[in-house]
């Protein structure tokens, strides 16, 4: 089996840049991501487990990645979610894939 980590950089909420890598065979979500390399303190980000419920997980794609179209739920969270930019998406509902190399994002401010 042919185990692919993606390359990936994260801004946490302190400025600090963060490159990770993240497995594409493990259905990660980029909120999963943060968790396990605790980039955010426990439980300031993926409240509501990765419902798209809450937007803790809300992070600004810095990159011209390519990425999947935001659903109806993603986007009524967003539409409420306080800090959102034009460039806003929740993590969790971005799944580790391999078309996500390169992907640069900064996580929102905690609310």
């Amino acid at each position: 089996m042919d185990n692919q980590d993606v390359n990936i950089t994260i801004i946490d909420r302190d400025g600090v840049s963060h490159k990770v890598e993240a497995p594409t065979d493990m259905a990660m979500n980029l909120m999963e991501v943060v968790r396990s390399y605790e980039l955010a303190p426990e439980g300031t980000i993926g409240i509501c487990g990765g419902m798209a419920m809450c937007s803790s997980c809300q992070c600004y794609v810095l990159s011209e990645t390519e990425l999947p179209e935001m659903q109806d739920d993603e986007e009524a969270m967003l539409s409420e979610a306080f800090n959102v930019q034009d460039n806003s998406r929740l993590g969790c509902q971005l799944h580790i894939t391999p078309e996500l190399e390169g992907l640069e994002v900064e996580l929102a401010p905690e609310i």
